[in-house]
């Protein structure tokens, strides 16, 4: 389970820089500058739940599997980005989007969830079989 956390971790790091960058571009931006945060980390490390979780579910279509796993990261989402924005340290607002939840959740982001679910899935399956 360790070894998993931080695959995810590291998977989700690299994950968001470039969806970051791609913000960039699409706002002109050609320095393609990606971020994230450290906090970052051990929330994208929780996706290591998706292995036991694929096992359970892997006789179901991939649109199942991946709006299931869409669901825990918009609960964990949540959850995190709440106690976050309590402490005022939350690295994400979304505020400004017309589908945000409490500021925390972009529900127009659910697509962009279930894939990286699914990536999740795969990069732990591929993990899994070289053990």
């Amino acid at each position: 389970m360790k070894k998993n956390f931080l695959i995810c971790g590291l998977t989700g790091w690299c994950m968001e820089i470039i969806f970051t960058s791609f913000h960039a571009f699409f706002n002109k931006d050609f320095r393609l500058k990606g971020q994230t945060s450290i906090w970052m980390f051990p929330i994208y490390g929780l996706a290591a739940l998706i292995h036991p979780m694929h096992h359970q579910m892997e006789d179901k279509p991939a649109l199942y599997r991946g709006s299931v796993y869409t669901l825990g990261i918009f609960t964990c989402e949540y959850i995190s980005g709440s106690l976050l924005k309590k402490h005022h340290m939350c690295p994400w607002d979304y505020n400004n989007a017309k589908t945000n939840v409490d500021g925390v959740i972009r529900l127009d982001y659910a697509p962009f969830w279930l894939a990286a679910g699914l990536i999740f899935e795969k990069i732990l399956s591929i993990s899994d079989s070289e053990s």
